[in-house]
């Protein structure tokens, strides 16, 4: 089995949310098979279509990060008040809170990281200029815009790569003017293998 996976974001199946308020397609979900009561990390993409309040994840921690649209406003009655209004711009923030989101216009699209505390930690970052990534045991690369070199795999606009409980190091390289890259790399606490 290999531990790299390629994906593009038109071919996840979107499914609708229970309050209709948006719809969500899963790129990747670990541990395989786990459900959103056990998974250790879970990334995906959502399309928000109305306003309303965030499910709550207690034990998780969060990152959001607007793809397209106008964007939200996320606010909480513990202090939160961010307006997620720029594109690539990461946001993270306790899934203990709730939260409710406003739509700033019409539907937005964003890319959504979750992390089980207990068990492991995640650094979204978001470059535009050539690097190397240190090796991490799970982590995902998302081609934000124009292409990229990653290794020897090329990634266009909206394509993408994960891996799982196999160290993967990258050269990363634009490879046209303007490109932009996600990159998420999450740690595991010392006890965990």
């Amino acid at each position: 089995m290999t531990s790299l996976h390629r994906f593009t974001i038109a071919s996840l199946p979107a499914t609708p949310w229970k309050n209709g308020g948006g719809t969500t397609r899963e790129i990747a979900c670990w541990p395989p098979g786990a459900g959103i009561e056990n998974f250790d990390w879970r990334v995906s993409i959502a399309t928000i279509a109305a306003s309303g309040p965030f499910s709550i994840f207690a034990g998780v921690d969060r990152t959001i990060m607007l793809l397209v649209g106008d964007g939200v406003r996320l606010h909480s009655k513990e202090g939160i008040d961010h307006r997620l209004d720029t594109s690539h711009a990461p946001f993270s923030f306790s899934g203990d809170v709730a939260i409710d989101c406003t739509l700033l216009g019409d539907a937005s699209s964003d890319f959504n990281v979750m992390s089980r505390r207990a068990m492991c930690a995640a650094v979204v970052t978001v470059t535009r200029d050539p690097q190397t990534l240190e090796a991490s045991r799970d982590g995902l690369l998302l081609c934000l815009d124009g292409q990229w070199r990653a290794g020897d795999q090329t990634l266009q606009k909206d394509e993408g790569l994960w891996w799982a409980n196999s160290p993967h190091a990258w050269s990363l390289e634009p490879l046209t003017s303007g490109a932009s890259l996600v990159a998420v790399r999450w740690s595991h606490h010392s006890n965990q293998s």
